[in-house]
């Protein structure tokens, strides 16, 4: 049976109805400028105006992962980042803290600063350390698909099967992070990481296939080029197209959506929600 909860904080998050992650960048480079925010003023405004809009997580990164990010020195991303989950657990109490690292040692100052959630674009493959990390503070884990680093993954979508061989990848970190102890898992099939634009729509199409992974699904495709190279859109007109998926998304089973654009997904949600009452 899938599980339908986080411990995050003490306290047990429900997944029984989907909930949004707003997404917080203390980068000067993620690939939408608007939710790029580089000083305290900033990040507080938008953070609250994501959790008024009805976010129940706030996900906070500090290396940006589009294709072809330049590098960030491990220093650089604590830098970042633990000033921001302090800031955010001092004005927020309340809100769930998750950050976005492929690195341990991020990972370690940011649960120790308060943060609840790792979010880890790598599945564990740039950090060997990670998963041993997560099993320490048996913090809830975001385990995701991809390849390479943000440098090279869009050199590596050579699949014989890409369905197949994400559940392959899925199954086994899975199996080892359980074997460690960690009961709090996520999975991420990692749209737009070392996915071809065809790829991206297999993956969402057979989205209900990983069910059987028993573990609650995390869907970001918030502006990606998924949406922008099929319409031929910048990430700045991608809204639409946005809320599209993350609706195919929740009939596919997202538990989590991760958006830029809190507002519009908790639409969605409640659309959805309201849709599946009636059934």
């Amino acid at each position: 049976m899938k599980k339908q909860t986080l411990r995050v904080g003490g306290r047990l998050l429900s997944l029984q109805e989907p909930v949004v992650m707003g997404i917080l960048n203390v980068t000067p480079d993620s690939f939408h400028a608007q939710s790029r925010h580089e000083n305290a003023q900033s990040l507080l405004r938008k953070a609250e105006e994501m959790l008024t809009d009805g976010a129940t997580i706030l996900d906070i990164g500090g290396y940006s992962t589009r294709p072809d990010a330049p590098e960030v020195t491990e220093q650089q991303e604590i830098d970042r980042v633990l000033p921001a989950v302090e800031l955010l657990r001092n004005y927020f109490p309340q809100a769930v803290l998750s950050v976005d690292t492929f690195r341990a040692q991020v990972a370690e100052h940011a649960i120790c600063a308060g943060a609840h959630i790792i979010n880890d674009v790598s599945g564990g493959d740039l950090d060997a350390q990670m998963f041993e990390v997560i099993a320490r503070h048996n913090a809830p884990y975001i385990l995701m698909h991809s390849r390479g680093t943000p440098q090279t993954m869009q050199q590596l979508t050579d699949y014989q099967d890409v369905v197949l061989e994400v559940m392959d990848f899925l199954q086994k970190r899975i199996a080892t992070l359980r074997e460690k102890g960690v009961t709090d898992i996520v999975v991420d099939l990692g749209f737009g990481f070392a996915k071809t634009l065809d790829q991206n729509y297999e993956l969402l199409a057979q989205m209900p296939l990983f069910e059987h992974l028993d573990c609650p699904m995390l869907v970001g495709i918030s502006r990606k080029s998924m949406i922008t190279k099929l319409l031929g859109v910048s990430a700045a007109e991608a809204l639409n197209g946005t809320t599209v998926l993350n609706t195919l998304a929740l009939e596919r089973g997202a538990a989590i959506l991760r958006v830029h654009d809190v507002k519009e997904a908790m639409q969605a949600v409640r659309i959805y929600n309201k849709l599946h009452e009636t059934v």
